[in-house]
C-alpha cells in the first residue's frame, strides 16, 4: 500500500480543513469554478474524475473474465452480496438514520440529498483499492481480478437504473438523463480510453506497463484530493454550521460495510470456499467505489448538495474501516478453516 493509500484518510481531514478555509477566504474564486458547467457537468471536477478513475481502470484485465467459472461459489457470493444486498441494505439503514433517528440534528432541506449520496454511494462496487485490500489479506489474485473485472462490466448496465430504482423508493426525483451522462462521462467513456491506453502499454512490455502505472497510480488520490479541496470549499458554510453533520453520516456508511463484509464472509465459509477466496470476496462486497459516487453525487445534486457530502464520507472512512476488516479477515482464518478440516 503506497504512503497515499495507507493515509487516505489523514489526507482527506487536511482537504476538509483546507477546503472549507479556502472557501471561506476566496468565496469568489469557488463560485466561478462551480459555475464552469456544460450540461449540468461541472467541467473541472469531469477533468479531476477521469484523472482518477482511468489509471485504475488500466489496470483491469477484461480478458480474466473467462475465469469466473473457477471460482463459481465465491462469484455468486460477491454478486449477490453487491447488487443484491448492499444497495437495498444501504436505502433501508438512510431511511432508519438520516429520515427517522438522526433527523432532528440533521437540516431538514438535505434529508432526502444525504440519502441519495448513500445510495450512489453503495450502489457501486470497488474497482481499484479492492487489489490492496485483497494483498494484504493473501487473497487469490486471480478471483480478485476475475471479480472486479465482471462487476465493472455489470456496473456500466446496472448502476443507472438500480439508483434510478432505489431513489424512486426514497421517494426522491430522479433526473434520468444528467443519471445517464453520468453513467456515460463516469463509466462507459473511461472504460474505453482506459483499455485503449492498457492496449497500447501492454504492447510495449511488462515492464513498460508496470512503470506507467507505479508513474500514474499518485494520479488517481492526487485528483480525488483536489476534488476534494474544491467540495469542502462549496460545503464549509454547511458544515461549520452543523459539523455534526459527517459523525451523522458515518454510521449507516459504517454499519453498511460491517454487515455486508461478515455477511459475505459467513456465505463463502458456508458454502465452503477457500480462505483467500473468502477475503477479497468479503472486500469487494463491503467497498465501494467512491470515486464514481462522488462524480456522480456532483452531477445530479451540485457541490453543495448533502449527497456529494454524504459520498465524501464514505471517502474519509474507507481505508480505516476496510483496514478493520482486512485485520478481522486476517485474524480469524483459524476459525474460518477449522470448517473445511471438519469436513475431511
Amino acid at each position: 500500500m503506497s504512503v497515499f493509500e495507507r493515509y487516505l484518510t489523514v489526507w482527506v481531514g487536511l482537504c476538509i480543513v483546507i477546503g472549507i478555509a479556502l472557501g471561506q477566504f476566496f468565496p469568489g474564486v469557488f463560485q466561478s469554478i462551480g459555475q464552469m458547467e456544460v450540461a449540468q457537468v461541472n467541467l473541472p471536477v469531469g477533468l479531476l474524475i477521469w484523472v482518477m478513475v482511468i489509471p485504475m481502470l488500466i489496470k483491469v484485465d477484461f480478458s480474466a473474465l473467462g475465469e469466473v467459472r473457477q471460482h463459481v461459489k465465491g462469484i455468486g457470493v460477491t454478486l449477490f452480496v453487491n447488487w443484491l444486498v448492499k444497495p437495498f441494505s444501504m436505502a433501508l439503514l438512510g431511511w432508519l438514520f438520516i429520515r427517522h433517528l438522526f433527523a432532528a440534528w440533521l437540516p431538514a432541506e438535505q434529508l432526502d440529498s444525504y440519502i441519495a449520496g448513500l445510495i450512489l454511494l453503495a450502489a457501486a462496487p470497488c474497482t481499484a483499492m479492492v487489489f490492496v485490500w485483497s494483498r494484504l489479506t493473501h487473497g487469490d489474485p486471480l478471483f480478485t481480478l476475475s471479480q472486479v473485472a465482471l462487476n465493472d462490466s455489470i456496473m456500466v448496465v446496472a448502476f443507472a437504473p438500480l439508483v434510478g430504482f432505489l431513489l424512486g423508493l426514497s421517494a426522491i426525483t430522479v433526473p434520468w438523463d444528467t443519471l445517464l451522462t453520468s453513467v456515460v462521462l463516469y463509466i462507459v467513456i473511461p472504460v474505453v480510453l482506459a483499455q485503449g491506453l492498457r492496449k497500447a502499454l501492454l504492447a510495449r512490455g511488462a515492464q513498460a506497463f508496470d512503470a506507467a502505472m507505479a508513474r500514474t497510480g499518485p494520479w488517481s488520490i492526487a485528483a480525488l484530493l483536489l476534488t476534494l479541496v474544491l467540495l469542502f470549499a462549496f460545503q464549509g458554510q454547511a458544515i461549520l454550521q452543523q459539523p455534526l453533520v459527517i459523525a451523522l453520516l458515518a454510521v449507516p456508511i459504517l454499519i453498511q460495510v460491517l454487515f455486508n463484509s461478515a455477511l459475505a464472509y459467513g456465505l463463502n465459509r458456508a458454502l465452503g470456499e477457500k480462505h483467500n477466496v473468502a477475503c477479497p470476496s468479503a472486500l469487494i462486497g463491503a467497498s465501494n467505489f467512491f470515486e464514481l459516487a462522488v462524480a456522480a453525487a456532483i452531477s445530479l445534486f451540485g457541490f453543495e448538495s448533502g449527497a456529494a457530502l454524504a459520498t465524501v464520507v464514505g471517502v474519509l472512512i474507507e481505508v480505516p474501516v476496510m483496514l478493520l476488516v482486512v485485520h478481522v479477515a486476517n485474524r480469524s482464518k483459524g476459525w474460518y478453516e477449522k470448517k473445511a478440516e471438519a469436513a475431511h
